[in-house]
């Protein structure tokens, strides 16, 4: 679904490669043209877009009325915008969702961050990766509506691993993990497969 290069060219550079896979896979789509609407907690079955232009019309239609997720990073359209003539094709091209999405995501990940006290102790980090995962999918993280709060602006750098244990007690709607961590089923310990956010450099080239 994402390549080396595109992650590169379009990723928010403070998210490593392995972040970006592991976010798109666990709160993303595959499919560019994706549009998804929830009203009152419920989904709304929408077409499947075939092209970016009736993407957009689908998207138009219900901004402001539900909760509109777009992209392959379902990055919540309309947030920030006054009409709904401010929406931009932007929000269906790969690439720029997938800058936007990942841009705002780590906005997301310093807001839990900052909620846990920035700690740097790592066995902390695979917790706040999985609450910034589901803060990203409803929108809010301990009463805070996660896009519209201001940006922390912490510097941070976490360590997490690539999954979370299929066992780990949190109340979050995981994805099934693989099989890359079942050697460390104890120790959250890092490993050569670990992942690095380092939120001092948001805003590097």
């Amino acid at each position: 679904m994402l390549d080396a290069a595109m992650i590169q060219e379009c990723a928010d550079p403070s998210l490593t490669p392995a972040i970006v896979e592991q976010f798109v896979q666990r709160a993303g789509s595959s499919d560019p043209l994706a549009v998804t609407v929830k009203a009152g907690g419920r989904l709304i079955l929408v077409p499947k877009a075939k092209t970016p232009d009736e993407a957009m019309d689908f998207i138009r239609q219900y901004v402001g009325q539900a909760v509109v997720r777009v992209g392959i990073t379902q990055v919540p359209a309309g947030v920030g915008i006054k009409d709904v003539s401010e929406l931009k094709s932007d929000l269906v091209r790969a690439c720029e969702n997938l800058r936007l999405g990942t841009g705002m995501f780590a906005k997301v990940v310093r807001i839990v961050a900052r909620w846990y006290g920035n700690p740097t102790d790592k066995q902390v980090f695979p917790q706040i990766f999985e609450d910034a995962v589901y803060a990203w999918k409803t929108g809010e993280f301990e009463g805070v509506s996660v896009f519209r709060a201001e940006d922390p602006g912490v510097s941070v750098k976490m360590i997490v691993p690539p999954v979370v244990e299929q066992d780990l007690d949190t109340e979050t709607d995981t994805a099934p993990a693989s099989s890359t961590l079942k050697e460390s089923e104890n120790s959250g310990r890092v490993g050569a497969a670990e992942m690095r956010i380092d939120l001092s450099r948001i805003g590097a080239k």
